[in-house]
Formats: structure tokens, C-alpha cells, sequence
């Protein structure tokens, strides 16, 4: 009897070490839920992370065990579990703190690439929406109306134009337009206060399956903040008649769970160019978010954007040459345009009772522009000249959702991904018609309506064996194309569809904290214009592309991370949008390889260096060598700065990019020159007040933004001449701002 009451009294005894759980949540200073911290048990090697309310469970816990919290932005913090902590749930509380390159840990299960973009995009702050698309590495832009008009893109060789290789979205509203009045795929993100962004997501490839139309040669998720930290009222001024200001308000008090705030821009400029451009803008974007009963999490945000503008275009190199216009002069100064933007976007996360993650978002965007562009000047018509005008009223409808689940198979850590979803773009008023004076409209060459509508889904797996991570993923998109031509006699819709299913896989290899290697593998497409699909049935509606990536990730010290890779890509289709026309020009097949290389250093905590280098061979498959050039394709780019952050309430740096000389036609016999620009700016701080200067091109070189090989004709010529348009570059110009923050 002695030893049953003696063992009885030893089990009860040791009931307090048996293995518990570890309940709590994880907040900020201002009491935000923070999610997909970190939490992870050092002595029994269990790990979790937050939920979206910032709630976590961790097994295998007992008393005495340390605990280590973190997540990149903030302060890591390891303690020691006692009895209270297995009893109650415990709150912990994380302080912010400047991203450092140190924090970037190499593991299968996070992609250190978005860590690199996460630091930059904490060293260098954007303050103007061309800077967005520059945050990603290897990307460059080019802007050939002022801000008016969607950024010119290249990336891995491709003249991206204003999207048809690239998808783009904002908290899963799609950016890109599907047959849009200027070219397929146009994507204009001048509709984001680049503010408010506060993370990027990106990836380099078709190997991705949550992405499906445009993603051939990489893509860009941009996502919002979620809450301010402190409002903020900003003004500034510039050379050329430019001002911006800018105003950023928390709506509820800062320790309310709940949160929500309103952004307002105004930016207004003549530009450097001769003829005024009379540009304006105004952009209004607010979000709100709640935790729900079943500790779900709801946004709601709203969007309004709209730009006028009037433009000179692109002049030609001989009246330059000859010295009858100067090199900020203009042929035809009546081109310009306007353009509007409202996005409405619901998104909800919640964690179902199998554990199993559920995000969706709902969104609607309508959308309207309207844009005159004078290309080859009295070319087609010697009397009127060659004005055209562009333009479009859209509907954009749809929904993404995503389940995800962490499992085992056969004691193998698995995490699944399932998504669907639904893209349908109603576009009436779809019009290119030859104007005169932006008033007169002299001939309808197409007009018409668009309905297209797009279903995916797709399945992607992730199996971690050991220090491998191999992820086979498939996905399925069905598109419908109709097309009513509203200038034929009688009514019909032209009609098409297609399925196409894309297979993909990524392995990641990460021997050690120092390395990591992957090989991605994958097929993409990006879908043809409507008006050419429907109505011409032998053109190819989904052209795919197929690639492959070979790269690293190192880390031979903390402070220091190097990227490189070396890829292949092969296009069916090029697809290259003749706007004048109204018409797609297939080019048949091409095929891109490279090499793409990336330095970050931090010097020290408030000094930090980066640079990123593309090197690219494009070249039509399909005609002979010396012809089959890819006319604008970049074979060499770099990015690159130097950052100061707060070193004695200073901060600013100095910023490179260089695009070399590239072919801007099949033969190479006409040259789109390179240029190596260079942008510096500082600031100060004092209290609340932060004291800003600007300086763009401090060496004040000359360089073209936008380059084409064009056929155009004057008015006083006999005849025509291909050779190379242009829109200057900004000379040296200076910008001054102030911020209050309170």
C-alpha cells in the first residue's frame, strides 16, 4: 500500500513537467495583433507562428523551457517559461526596430529574396510611384508622359512595354489590363500613394502557380500597411512649376485593436520640357481593419485616382540633329490625356478548426482613359497629320482565395496550398479613332466591346526533406474572349475560348545558415488581345513561356548577402501592340537567357550599400543571325545606392541605374543609346519636423528615357525616315519638402 501511495504521490509530483502547451499572443507597442511571428521552443525544437489576431500555440512546452519570439522589423526576445505562462496565456509585447541585413536568415522556409527587398525598401523609402517598381531587383523603368502614361518596363531582356510580360498586383487587385486600349497588359500604378505600401512581393520567372495571365517574366505584389504609425502632413516644391503634398491620417485612437487611417496626394508639374505639360494628379486611398467574433480578420479598403495631363511626345533625332527643335522641344504638343481610377477590395483571413488558413479578397475596379498620341506626325494623312486617340471605360470584377494546410506524410513536413479564383473585365467604349487638335474625330478606325473573363485554380505542395525543399505545384486557367465590333452593319459577338494547364517546381537546397541554392522550373503564358483572338482564329490565344532558374543566395558574413543567378527562358509569341494600328504583331518565337547578380552590404547599422546587375541575350528564334535582334531588348542593366539612415538625425543617399546601348531593331542598325543616371537626397529631423532635398541627375548628363524606332514623316518632308524617337530625360532638378509628424 506504501508504494502505490509513494508512486501516486511521485506522479502528481511530476505532473508539472510533463509536456503543455504554450499559449499567448503577440502585439506591438501600439497593442496591433502582429502576425507570423516566430515562436520558437530552443529546448524541445517545437516551433509556431502568430495567426492574423497575433494569437499562437506551441506543444511540447514545459516549465523552464526558453522561448524565443521574432519577426523582421523588431526586437527578438527569448525568456524562460514559468508556471503561470503553461496556465494562462501569456501577452508579449514587441518593440520596432530598423530592418538590418543580419536579420536575414536562410532556411527552406522562408525566401531570403523578399527579405533583401524588405531592407531596401527600409533604406531607401519611396516618395513618388516610379520609385515603386524600381524596389524590385533587376527591374528598370522608363516614363515617357510625365507620369501620365504606365512606365515603360524591362526586365530579363524583355521590353515589358507598360505590362504584357509582367503580372502586377495591389492586395490582390490585379493592376494589369487585359485588352486595353493602349496595349495589352497596360498596368498604371499611379494610382498608389507609393506612402502607404509596406511590403513587396516579387519573384523573377513562371514558376509560380498563385500567378497565372502575364506572368512570364517575373511578377510584383504590392501590399498596403495595414495601420499608420503616426499621421503625417507633408509639402513639397520643385523645379518647373512641381508640388506635392501629401496627408496621412490615423482614424481611431492607436491602442484600439481596430485600425484604420486615410491617405490624400496632390502632385502638380509643368515638367522640363518646352510646352508646359500641365500635369495634375490627386490620389485618395483609406483602409480599415477588424477582428471579428471568430477571431477572423477583415479589410476594407477604397481607392480614387485621376490624372490629367498634356504631352509632347516622342520627337524625332534629325530635327534635333539639324538644331530645329532642342532636345526638350516637340513636333506635336497637343498629345496628352486623362485617366481615372476607383478600386474597391475586401479581404479576409481566418483559421479554421483543422488548422486550416483560409485568405480571400473581393474586389471591383472601374476604370477610364482617354489618350491622344501623335507617333509618325503626317506620315498616313500630310494634311491633318497622324493624331489618334485611345480610350476605354472598364468594369474589373473578382475574388481570390486560398486555403492552406501544414501536415505530414509519412513523418515528411508538408504544407499544402489550394487557390481559386475569377477575373471578368467588361470594357465598352473600346475606341482608336484618327483625331485632329484632340477635338475633331476624322475616321473610327476600330470601336467596339470587350468581355473577357478568367477562372484558375490551382495546387501547390511543399516537402521539407531535411535541409531540401521541393515544391511541385499545377495550375488551370479558362479563359473566355467576346468581342462586339460596333462599327460593322449588323450585331455579332466573336467569340473564344481556351483551357491551358501549367505544370511547375521549385527546389531549394540549404546545406547551412550561410547558403541556399534553388532550381525553379516552370511554364507561364500571357493571353492575346480580345480584339485579335475572337476574330482571328489562327493567331494564338495563350502564348506560354518556358523557363528555368539556376541560382544562390549567400551569406559569407552576417552583414553581407549576394544573390546570383543564371536562367532560360523560350516564348512562343512575342506579342508586340502597334498602337497607331490598332493591331497585335505576332513575332513568333524567342528565347532570353542570363545572368542576374545582387550585392547587399551593411556597413554599419546606419550605413547600407546595394547593387543589382542584369546581363541579357535576346533573339528571335525564328529568323537568321544578325536579324533577330529583339528591337529594345536590354542586354545590361544595374541599380545600385548608398544609404544613410538616421546617423545623427540624417538620412538620405545616392542612387545609380544604367541601361546599356541596345538594338532597336531587328538588324541592329539603328541604336537606342544607354545612360548612366545618378539621383542623391537628404534629410533632416528635428523633433516631429523633417527637413527633405531632392536632387535629380546631379550630373546633369543628357539621356533619353524612352527610345523607338520609328518611320514618321514632317509635314515640309518628300519622305519618310526610320530612325530613333525619343522622350528626354530630367535634367538636373531640385526638390524641397517638409514633414510634420504627430
Amino acid at each position: 500500500m506504501k508504494v502505490k501511495i509513494l508512486f501516486l504521490a511521485l506522479l502528481l509530483g511530476s505532473c508539472h513537467v510533463f509536456a503543455q502547451q504554450f499559449k499567448g499572443k503577440v502585439l506591438n507597442t501600439n497593442s496591433k495583433p502582429l502576425e507570423n511571428v516566430y515562436v520558437y521552443n530552443i529546448t524541445s525544437n517545437s516551433h509556431t507562428h502568430t495567426k492574423v489576431n497575433g494569437e499562437f500555440v506551441l506543444d511540447n512546452s514545459t516549465i523552464g523551457d526558453v522561448i524565443e519570439l521574432g519577426i523582421l522589423g523588431y526586437e527578438k526576445i527569448n525568456f524562460q517559461l514559468n508556471e503561470n505562462d503553461l496556465k494562462f496565456p501569456k501577452t508579449v509585447v514587441l518593440e520596432m526596430k530598423s530592418f538590418l541585413l543580419d536579420e536575414m536568415v536562410l532556411s527552406n522556409k522562408r525566401d531570403p529574396l523578399q527579405t533583401i527587398v524588405r531592407v531596401d525598401l527600409d533604406k531607401k523609402p519611396v516618395n513618388s510611384s516610379q520609385q515603386i517598381l524600381q524596389r524590385v531587383p533587376g527591374l528598370f523603368i522608363g516614363q515617357h508622359a510625365g507620369g501620365g502614361k504606365a512606365e515603360q518596363i524591362f526586365l530579363r531582356g524583355f521590353d515589358i512595354d507598360h505590362g504584357t510580360d509582367i503580372a502586377l498586383s495591389v492586395d490582390g487587385t490585379p493592376v494589369n489590363m487585359v485588352s486595353h486600349a493602349h496595349g495589352q497588359g497596360y498596368s498604371d500604378l499611379h494610382f498608389i500613394i507609393p506612402e502607404t505600401i509596406e511590403k513587396i512581393n516579387f519573384g523573377k520567372g513562371p514558376y509560380y502557380a498563385s500567378k497565372g495571365d502575364f506572368n512570364t517574366a517575373g511578377y510584383v505584389d504590392f501590399k498596403t500597411k495595414t495601420y499608420l504609425e503616426n499621421s503625417r502632413v507633408e509639402v513639397g516644391i520643385g523645379q518647373f512649376n512641381t508640388f506635392r503634398t501629401l496627408g496621412m491620417f490615423n482614424l481611431l485612437d492607436k491602442n484600439s485593436t481596430d485600425n484604420a487611417y486615410v491617405a490624400i496626394e496632390y502632385l502638380e508639374t509643368d515638367g522640363f520640357v518646352e510646352s508646359p505639360q500641365n500635369f495634375s494628379r490627386i490620389n485618395i486611398f483609406t483602409k480599415y481593419r477588424t477582428f471579428l467574433k471568430d477571431n477572423s480578420s477583415l479589410s476594407v479598403s477604397a481607392s480614387h485616382f485621376t490624372s490629367k495631363w498634356d504631352a509632347s511626345g516622342q520627337i524625332p533625332q534629325r530635327e534635333v540633329d539639324n538644331g530645329n527643335i532642342t532636345r526638350f522641344g516637340s513636333i506635336d504638343d497637343t498629345e496628352g490625356g486623362t485617366t481615372s481610377r476607383t478600386n474597391i477590395n475586401l479581404e479576409h483571413s481566418k483559421v479554421l478548426k483543422n488548422d486550416v488558413s483560409v485568405t480571400s479578397n473581393v474586389f471591383y475596379s472601374n476604370y477610364n482613359f482617354n489618350l491622344f498620341s501623335n507617333f509618325t506626325f503626317f506620315l498616313e494623312d500630310p494634311v491633318n497629320g497622324d493624331q489618334i486617340k485611345q480610350t476605354e471605360n472598364r468594369d474589373v470584377f473578382g475574388f481570390n482565395t486560398q486555403f492552406k494546410k501544414k501536415t505530414q506524410l509519412s513523418n515528411t513536413p508538408v504544407e499544402l496550398t489550394i487557390g481559386t479564383g475569377l477575373r471578368a473585365d467588361i470594357v465598352d467604349n473600346l475606341e482608336l479613332s484618327h483625331t485632329l487638335q484632340r477635338k475633331k474625330v476624322l475616321d473610327q478606325i476600330q470601336l467596339g466591346k470587350v468581355n473577357q473573363t478568367n477562372y484558375y485554380a490551382f495546387a501547390n505542395s511543399e516537402f521539407e526533406f531535411g535541409k531540401f525543399m521541393v515544391a511541385p505545384a499545377l495550375r488551370l486557367d479558362y479563359l473566355k474572349f467576346n468581342y462586339n465590333d460596333y462599327l460593322l452593319d449588323e450585331y455579332k459577338t466573336f467569340s473564344k475560348s481556351q483551357v491551358v494547364v501549367n505544370p511547375k517546381i521549385n527546389v531549394t537546397y540549404t546545406p547551412n545558415a550561410k547558403i541556399q541554392w534553388f532550381l525553379k522550373s516552370g511554364i507561364g503564358f500571357h493571353s492575346n488581345d480580345t480584339r485579335v483572338v475572337a476574330t482571328q482564329p489562327n493567331r494564338k490565344t495563350l502564348p506560354r513561356a518556358y523557363g528555368v532558374d539556376l541560382g544562390t543566395v549567400w551569406k559569407p558574413t552576417s552583414k553581407v548577402a549576394i544573390n546570383t543567378a543564371v536562367w532560360y527562358l523560350l516564348s512562343e509569341d512575342e506579342l508586340v501592340y502597334v498602337g497607331d494600328a490598332g493591331i497585335v504583331e505576332p513575332s513568333g518565337e524567342a528565347q532570353r537567357y542570363g545572368i542576374d547578380l545582387g550585392l547587399r552590404y551593411q556597413l554599419t547599422d546606419w550605413l547600407y550599400f546595394d547593387s543589382d546587375a542584369t546581363f541579357t541575350k535576346a533573339e528571335s528564334v525564328d529568323n537568321q543571325s544578325g536579324e533577330n535582334n529583339i528591337p529594345l531588348a536590354p542586354k545590361v542593366t544595374v541599380t545600385g545606392g548608398l544609404s544613410v539612415n538616421n546617423y545623427n538625425n540624417f538620412s538620405g543617399g545616392i542612387n545609380y541605374r544604367y541601361i546599356g546601348d541596345r538594338p532597336a531593331n531587328e538588324d541592329n542598325s539603328i541604336v537606342a543609346e544607354g545612360y548612366l543616371v545618378t539621383d542623391a537626397n537628404i534629410s533632416y529631423k528635428i523633433d516631429s519636423i523633417t527637413l527633405g532635398l531632392a536632387l535629380e541627375n546631379i550630373f546633369d548628363v543628357e539621356w533619353n528615357e524612352t527610345q523607338f524606332a520609328t518611320e514618321s514623316r514632317l509635314q515640309n518632308e518628300p519622305n519618310s525616315v526610320e530612325e530613333i524617337h525619343f522622350t528626354p530625360g530630367t535634367p538636373f532638378s531640385v526638390k524641397a519638402s517638409i514633414r510634420y509628424t504627430f
